[in-house]
């Protein structure tokens, strides 16, 4: 049964994996399982950020939705030639990647939808064959280079915005001002190679933005000179 092994295949408990995550924090890239036929995160791998908007806890937990999704779509998958990538945001789930019938792109969003902790999918699965598909590398040194664009953005912070490739479609998620936003998808499309740029962002107001600005450091307080003898 997929609940059987979702709650006892993922190998450890939630908190023994909690505590893993934690200890690897800052130094390590947290990669989703995948195995033939194409399963996993989509390039680039999921890794725990410092910058990004979303709490530590709310980043292991999406990296934690991203195995238990990959884990069920695996158990109903496996002997089919599908491509599957599972990314998570904020509990929202993001499937790209290709698949032979409409009535298989169905069920791998309903058997994502059911998976704990997760809040929503975004479905962005085609149909058809996976012949002439972007390799995997042809996808990650593109992702590479639109993380790298996203960077010097001017306006857009650091490390904010999470870039997912899939046969040469950008997909880019985060939290995010309406004026990043549009930032980001800008920078996105004039990358060569950049079939589309499909954005799911959470739009955040002036007043929550505020709260994510670095706060100006506190002058000591200056200490009276001592008296002169």
């Amino acid at each position: 049964m997929v609940m059987r092994k979702v709650q006892c295949g993922v190998v450890r408990s939630k908190m023994v994996r909690r505590l893993s995550l934690l200890a690897l924090l800052g130094v390590m890239t947290v990669s989703t399982s995948a195995c033939f036929v194409l399963f996993g995160g989509a390039a680039v791998s999921t890794a725990i950020v410092g910058t990004d908007r979303r709490s530590v806890g709310k980043q292991i937990e999406d990296v934690e939705i991203e195995h238990r999704v990959n884990n069920a779509l695996e158990e109903h998958f496996a002997r089919q030639s599908v491509h599957i990538e599972v990314s998570s945001y904020d509990q929202k789930v993001l499937l790209t990647g290709q698949v032979p019938s409409e009535k298989d792109r169905d069920y791998a969003e309903r058997l994502a939808s059911v998976q704990q902790d997760v809040q929503g999918v975004h479905n962005e699965l085609a149909i058809g064959s996976l012949a002439g598909l972007n390799s995997a590398s042809d996808d990650t040194l593109l992702a590479g280079k639109v993380k790298a664009a996203l960077l010097d953005v001017p306006g857009l912070d650091k490390g904010v915005v999470k870039t997912i490739c899939t046969d040469g479609n950008i997909y880019l998620m985060g939290r995010v001002g309406s004026s990043e936003a549009d930032l980001a998808k800008r920078a996105a499309s004039h990358i060569n190679g950049v079939k589309r740029v499909v954005a799911y962002f959470e739009i955040l107001t002036d007043a929550e933005l505020e709260t994510f600005k670095p706060k100006p450091a506190e002058t000591p307080p200056a200490h009276p000179a001592p008296a002169a003898y």
